[in-house]
């Protein structure tokens, strides 16, 4: 079981590692042993999910995921598997933690007067400086 908040807990059999062969350092290792990870969670069809965190999913890891609803993290940092296997573990529990956020609503606001005024008196002054700019004959 991965504990993502206190509300919500992913079966670790929703979770499908695959390994594959890293490119980059590693020397002869990097030929013999499988160590980049794959990791496949389908947002889509999680009973674990809730409905609300799983819409807010999809919407925030839309390049991560795939025309079915299953969201795939790319673990190839660290010369391991263990430890690629664990990064790719803790994006996703960011990525699911970042989600179960509820954003706050936004609040429509009118700008004040002065603001209005200092916009004004910039417009003024800017105009002012490029109407000085100009050859005496213009003005």
């Amino acid at each position: 079981m991965v504990r993502i908040t206190e509300n919500i807990v992913i079966d670790e059999q929703e979770l499908d590692y695959a390994f594959v062969h890293a490119s980059g350092p590693g020397g002869q290792n990097v030929n013999k042993v499988a160590t980049a990870v794959q990791l496949r969670f389908d947002v889509a069809h999680s009973p674990s999910l809730p409905e609300d965190v799983r819409q807010r999913l999809l919407r925030q890891a839309a390049g991560h995921i795939t025309q079915d609803g299953v969201l795939i993290i790319d673990a190839r940092q660290y010369r391991s598997q263990w430890r690629n296997r664990h990064d790719a573990t803790q994006r996703l529990i960011a990525l699911i933690r970042q989600a179960a956020t509820v954003p706050k609503p936004r609040r429509a606001t009118k700008p004040s007067r002065a603001v209005k005024e200092r916009r004004l008196q910039a417009k003024r002054q800017r105009s002012e400086t490029k109407r000085l700019r100009q050859p005496p004959d213009e003005r």
